[in-house]
């Protein structure tokens, strides 16, 4: 017992050594090919990726926002009309798809839709020692491959935690006053009392660090694939559960130091 839970916590070092020292090395040539002039960014690359990873994201991201506003309408509706103050639901889907469920949910479709086909595409590579083939012509995978997938998932990630906020926000209102009856005016009025410039500045700020997560992850995980096509599966399915727990563990640290820090 003792052995297994000492292997598993180096394993964890271990692969939390990598992602970290992978993002010490993407931060670097980030830097160099943003400030040396000698390192050229390739921006086509950054826009392909951009639209693979991130517009056709935007249907999927718009359909489950407004599936979460309409969710969330109807079931806080029922306890709110006891005491009379059904129209409080729009100060609820406000702050609650603001501070949370919009960086929150856009993360877990954007693990899934991006991080997946990251993590198969690099690995797909690596089995095809295309990886190898760039580095025999003194390419560094790095620099070509990993920096333009982890800053389109962070800038994606970031745009459409916008977007799933306003679908969720506007779905909400919708359900309010079609449904529950709401006025307009009162719903909107709410909505804006309802929050600051605190807000939008905690939920984008966690959808920028959820982005940057995503990528790395997937990324680690498609240049360590080993074992073929095998290997390639257990990258994708690893990425998407190492995604989520690292999304949701780090959800829970910054509502907690935000919490303390009184911005909730």
């Amino acid at each position: 017992m003792v052995g297994q839970l000492g292997s598993a916590s180096l394993g964890i070092a271990i692969y939390v050594g990598g992602l970290t020292n992978l993002t010490r090395v993407t931060l670097g040539w980030f830097w160099r090919s943003t400030f040396a002039r000698e390192v050229r960014f390739g921006r086509f690359a950054l826009y392909s990726q951009m639209v693979r990873l991130g517009v056709r994201a935007i249907s999927v991201t718009m359909l489950v926002s407004g599936c979460i506003g309409v969710i969330l309408a109807m079931q806080m509706s029922a306890p709110l009309e006891e005491f009379g103050q059904v129209e409080r639901v729009a100060t609820i889907i406000a702050i609650a798809v603001v501070r949370e469920l919009g960086p929150l949910i856009t993360a877990i479709v954007l693990t899934g839709f991006a991080g997946a086909a990251v993590a198969a595409e690099l690995g797909t590579m690596v089995v095809g020692e295309e990886i190898e083939a760039l580095e025999a012509h003194a390419l560094n995978p790095v620099r070509f491959l990993v920096l333009p997938r982890i800053l389109a998932t962070t800038i994606c990630l970031f745009l459409l935690a916008i977007v799933g906020e306003v679908v969720a926000v506007v779905s909400g209102w919708i359900m309010g006053v079609v449904v529950l009856g709401i006025t307009s005016g009162v719903y909107i009025d709410l909505t804006i009392k309802a929050l600051d410039l605190g807000d939008y500045f905690t939920g984008l700020f966690k959808a920028g660090v959820f982005g940057v997560l995503i990528g790395v992850i997937a990324c680690y995980n498609g240049l360590s694939v080993t074992g073929g096509a095998a290997g390639v599966g257990r990258a994708t399915t690893n990425t998407v559960v190492h995604s989520i727990v690292a999304i949701i563990l780090t959800d829970l640290i910054f509502t907690a130091v935000f919490y303390q820090l009184g911005w909730t």
